[in-house]
This record gives C-alpha cells, structure tokens and sequence, in this order.
C-alpha cells in the first residue's frame, strides 16, 4: 500500500518504486556479483561525467586514460562556483534535486542530485531505519533539529514535517524552560522514535537526569533514538540510554550524499555500500588499508546530474579491520581535518582531543551542560560553557593539568560561563573551531 510520504515523493517527481526495486536488488547481491557491481558503477559514473560534465572533464584535464586510483580528489573549494556551471548536460535547475550543505565544514555550497539518485537517497534511508521498526509512512518522529526563521522556509520544513510525520523540536533555545515543554510534549504524544542532532539531545537528556525521569516510562511508544551531524561521545551514549530508555543509534551523514554509515543491529557502524563507495587516503592521496586513519573520501555512484566522485567530505576516519568491500565497517569517526589544533611546538592535534580531555573532567561534576572550545591564537583557548555555576578553581586546575598532560604544557585558557551557546543557522554545534 502506498502511503502519503510516499505520494509525496512520487509526485515531486522521485521514482521511489524504481528506487526500491533497484536497491533491493544490490542488497540481495552475492559476494561475486557485488564486486562487478561495484567496479561497473565506478566505471560508468566516471564515464558518464567526462562525457556531459565540463566541470568534471576540466577537472580531470586532457589525460581522460587514467585509472581509478589517478582520478582527482574534489574537495568542496573546487564547488565555489554557480552550480549551473557544474550541472551536467541535460540537467537544468528546474529537473534536479537542489539543496545547500549547512557550512558546519566552514565552506558551505549548492548542490544537485538527479531524482532517481535522490530517490535512493530516501530508500536507502528507509531500508536502515526499517532495521529498527520505524516506518516513515506512519510512525511520528520527535526531531531535533532547527528550523529556517524566513515565512517561506519555515512553512516549507512544517509542511515536510506533516507528511513525514515529524513533530520538530526547534533547537536554537534549550533552557530549562523549554525543556520542559518538550517533556511535556513527550507525556501526551506517542512518539516511535527521536531523531537530530546530538548535542541537543544529550542537553534534553541531562535535563531528564536532573528530573530523575526516564522518558520511555513517560512515552512507552519510544522504539528508538537516532542521532546525527556531530559526534556522539561514549560518555554521552551511555546517558542517553540511562535516561531514554531505548536504543540509541549512531548515524553519519552528508546531505549533498545520503547516508554514509548507520549503526546496525550488531551495534557495527555499517557503511552504505549500496550507492556509494568510501575510501580512506593519506596526506599524498594514497589508499589507506583497513585499520588505518586518514580523509574520508567518498563516490556517489548513482548522481548523474553532479559529480561527487572521490569527493574529499572533510572528515577523518577509520575502516574497521574486518571490513569487506559489500560490508565495510567505520570503526571510528574522529573529527573533521579543519577542526585540527596546531600547538606551539608544531605538533598538530585534532580539536576534539581538548574536548574529550575537558569533557572527561567537567562530567564528573554534572554542574557543566555543554561547552565548546576556540582556539585563537597557537597557546591560547577560550572555553565557553553552559551550567548552573561558575567551574571552581579546583576544576579548571585539573583541566589544564590533563591537557598539559595529554597534549603539551604551557597553553593558556580562559573560561567564560554562558546562560546560551552560539550555534550555527542549522541548530548545530560546532564543538571546537581554530581561529588561526
């Protein structure tokens, strides 16, 4: 039976029936037939894109007999120009997908998919939240996330809400005053599963510990908790759990892609195979075997309309060892490459290493409830968080013992209490920024 959100799909032009059947098919593939799968769908977008894309043709240059391996790497400088001038033949602005990315990487930009790609998109998306008995056509989602503020974007993401059966928690105000609103919502709604960004759902969570209340004994129809677009810490996962009652499951994403890795039921961060293909490179573009960390760079198999071939998304991971090219594993997210900190002494750290230190430390205490990190010159860090009451001297003392301990003596820190902290248009938290 079809149901409104696939209607809905349907009649925006997304061949969601053809998507389907197509998808199935690759997941049903065998070990044999997926490798030729996939070496004949790199093959082909490759060729398809050096035949009607003069963006990508330019990119490449004159030498088109080049083997996987000498493609270049787009990275998202390379996309800073009008979209229409990377638009392939027989694409126009009117027959594709458009959206823009959210800037969290610093360098946002436009960008295409043809609607069978898009299609897929939203099929692959269904397969794996289907994993978990959630079923876009009828069970309500509690979503976490912001919201555009202008009349014709607001009413937009309403109406998208209403036919995907979502009730949005806008996530630009999280005092306690709200918080509670939202638990209220929770008491009288019966919602299947909550999905957004993490830190905002680690900040309801903590609220909920506060109350001492689990929230599926308040909303026994809670299945699941889905979180993405910033990093979910162990510490935060296991709050989660406590104080939400159900499953919570990672996932990583990249709206100008689909979903690139989504936590199965084995608790393993499975990469999507299906319609993309992930490869891990070093400083000098080499692929990286399995085990070892270096730029996530990732294909789009299917996008006919824009190129996203080895297309470098800003992002450092790892692929687990018992990886296989139909299954591979992300063993581990790390951050992204311009969230790195560059130290006096020229060594070079990622950002998140002065969070998880800082975070380890602050947890203990439970007054702290968020805080980010900005680096603003190479020794000196400003700290801003978000609690009940000013970090005692004691506290900070042993935050730049561990850091000294852990990256190198002799940085300078200042800590500055907020009743808010600053997130991007998107509702996003950005949890460590250089400003060098």
């Amino acid at each position: 039976m079809i149901s409104l959100f696939d209607i809905s799909l349907r009649l925006n032009g997304f061949p969601i029936k053809e998507a389907k059947a197509e998808l199935d098919k690759i997941v049903n593939l065998s070990k044999e037939e997926y490798a030729l799968f996939l070496q004949n769908k790199k093959e082909e977008i490759v060729d398809f894109h050096l035949k009607n894309n003069p963006f990508y043709q330019e990119l490449v240059g004159n030498n088109t007999d080049l083997i996987w391996e000498d493609l270049p790497i787009l990275n998202k400088q390379n996309l800073q120009k009008p979209l229409v001038e990377r638009l392939s033949k027989g694409y126009t602005l009117k027959n594709v997908y458009l959206n823009k990315t959210s800037g969290s990487s610093g360098t946002p930009f436009v960008f295409a998919k043809d609607k069978y790609c898009h299609a897929l998109t939203w099929t692959s998306i269904f397969m794996r939240f289907g994993w978990y008995k959630i079923d876009f056509n009828h069970s309500l989602q509690a979503r976490f996330y912001g919201i555009p503020m202008d009349f014709i974007g607001y009413q937009k993401e309403r109406i998208k809400d209403f036919l995907t059966h979502r009730f949005r928690f806008p996530v630009f105000d999280l005092s306690d005053v709200v918080l509670e609103k939202f638990l209220r919502k929770f008491k009288t709604k019966k919602f299947d599963y909550i999905n957004g960004y993490t830190s905002s759902i680690v900040l309801f969570a903590k609220y909920l510990e506060h109350k001492n209340i689990v929230l599926n004994q308040i909303c026994p129809t809670l299945k699941a908790c889905f979180v993405t677009s910033e990093m979910l810490f162990e510490l935060d996962k296991k709050l989660l759990e406590k104080q939400f009652g159900i499953p919570i499951i990672n996932e990583y994403g990249a709206s100008e892609l689909d979903l690139i890795a989504f936590e199965n039921l084995n608790g393993d961060w499975q990469i999507n195979a299906e319609t993309l293909f992930v490869e891990i490179l070093d400083k000098n573009n080499n692929v990286l075997p399995y085990g070892e960390e270096g730029r996530i760079v990732i294909t789009s198999l299917f996008n006919k309309a824009h190129p996203f071939i080895r297309y470098e998304i800003g992002d450092i991971g790892i692929l687990d060892e018992k990886s296989t090219p139909q299954k591979p594993i992300l063993k581990k997210l790390i951050g992204r490459t311009n969230d790195i900190a560059i130290l006096p002494s020229g060594k070079k750290s990622p950002g998140l290493t002065f969070y998880y230190v800082t975070k380890s430390i602050v947890e203990d205490d439970g007054n702290v409830k968020e805080f980010i990190i900005k680096q603003t010159q190479f020794d000196t860090f400003e700290i801003e968080y978000v609690s009940d009451r000013e970090l005692h001297t004691a506290q900070i003392q042993k935050i730049e013992k561990a850091i000294s301990l852990y990256l190198e003596p002799n940085l300078n820190f200042s800590f500055t209490r907020r009743t808010v902290l600053e997130r991007n248009k998107s509702g996003k938290l950005k949890q460590f920024k250089s400003h060098l």
